[in-house]
């Protein structure tokens, strides 16, 4: 059962009120944390928009534990349970807020608080590099995948740089093919670009004679 905001009071045009919780729902403290970024990112949006005097018609809480739930179950969007955002409005938002840095600044501002709480300082100054790769379901494009020749693997790998902490810096998903010392310069440029204060990297034999090879080139 839907209720519609014609009635006094009501903030959203469509308030889900029967859905079931899911164990991947934000709890009231996470919701806490990250619902400032997602109003401002909503205010930013209608402040450009036409239809400004409208009332949103879904709530951001009820959207994002959408997302949340197609994340930790792996389902097509179309099949979001009874009560979730129609799955048309869930992947909406969610491709606008991959577009616009949304989950990159939500990321950011989490491992913020989480460096704090360790006694770190809240930008990184070394960080990790590793790759692995994964297969992939038969839906996924077969141009988008190749064969990692040393693990036997077809379908992708990811790239991705860490802090100390093991809190992600940055990722990059390429096909299985492409050798970790060749994503992993791109990453790590990425990673340079967006946290400045990085100055040192710890990385394995698969990248260490190429990384040499290119600071050196670059001194």
């Amino acid at each position: 059962m839907h209720a519609w905001a014609h009635a006094p009071g009501r903030r959203y045009a469509q308030v889900v009120t029967d859905r079931r919780a899911s164990p991947s729902d934000l709890s009231d403290a996470r919701w806490k944390l990250i619902e400032r970024v997602l109003a401002a990112w909503r205010r930013e949006r209608r402040g450009r928009a036409l239809d400004f005097g409208r009332p949103p018609r879904h709530d951001l809480r009820e959207i994002m534990n959408a997302i949340l739930y197609v994340d930790r179950t792996g389902c097509q969007w179309a099949y979001l349970p009874h009560g979730c955002p129609p799955h048309q409005s869930a992947y909406g938002y969610f491709a606008r807020w991959q577009k616009d840095g949304v989950f990159a600044q939500l990321s950011g501002l989490l491992r913020e608080l989480l460096r704090q709480q360790e006694g770190r300082a809240v930008a990184p100054s070394t960080d990790v590099i590793d790759a692995q790769s994964v297969k992939t379901s038969t839906s996924v494009p077969a141009r988008s995948q190749d064969i990692d020749a040393g693990k036997k693997i077809v379908g992708r790998k990811r790239s991705i740089i860490t802090d100390t902490l093991g809190l992600l810096l940055a990722v990059l998903a390429t096909a299985a093919g492409v050798q970790d010392s060749t994503a992993g310069r791109t990453l790590l440029e990425q990673a340079a670009t967006d946290h400045p204060t990085l100055c040192k990297v710890w990385v394995d034999d698969g990248y260490r004679e190429h990384f040499f090879e290119h600071a050196a080139a670059e001194a």
